[in-house]
């Protein structure tokens, strides 16, 4: 099962050297398999993105959030889009990148796999903080049955028994802030 990480501002910090010394601590003990640099409020983004490319020196899938500019610029391998930016597939396609579209949705599945993503997250699959009702694990491997694109399970997923019940639907992976902090 692929593991996902994504970055958060409040665990990783928007300074650049304290975010490299966090994220290269728990890339050692997490090992993820994509990482998506995930801050939306720092000035500092570009200078971000290059300290995760020092990082993880291609050895990890790495995606920025929503700037498929930057991510080709910097070589990075994808994008991550949110639900409202499925227009930007083809353009973030355009420029060789892979794009992964956060979903909550079957319609918002099945538009961005139509419109040619790679990936998906599907959420929220357990509790989180201000995303609203959870859809459970029999959503989730509902939507999965109903695509033909991998699929990361995402949203409260903070245990290894969480991951595991993920595993079970037969999604791609799973993807997380909380889980690798």
């Amino acid at each position: 099962m692929k593991k996902y990480l994504i970055t958060d501002p409040v665990y990783y910090s928007s300074n650049p050297q304290t975010f490299s010394k966090k994220l290269s601590n728990i890339i050692k003990e997490k090992n993820p398999d994509f990482i998506c640099l995930r801050d939306k409020n720092t000035d500092s983004y570009e200078e971000l993105a290059i300290s995760l490319k020092n990082i993880v020196r291609d050895k990890i899938k790495t995606f920025l959030h929503t700037d498929f500019k930057l991510a080709k610029k910097l070589d990075f391998y994808g994008i991550h889009l949110p639900s409202n930016r499925l227009e930007d597939i083809q353009k973030a396609k355009d420029l060789d990148l892979k794009v992964i579209v956060s979903t909550h949705t079957l319609e918002e599945a099945k538009k961005a796999e139509r419109l040619g993503a790679d990936f998906i997250t599907y959420s929220p699959i357990f509790f989180t903080p201000n995303k609203g009702e959870p859809k459970g694990l029999e959503k989730l491997k509902e939507i999965n049955d109903k695509i033909n694109i991998n699929c990361f399970a995402l949203g409260g997923i903070c245990e290894d028994e969480q991951v595991q019940l993920c595993k079970k639907t037969g999604v791609y992976g799973f993807a997380s802030i909380r889980y690798f902090v």
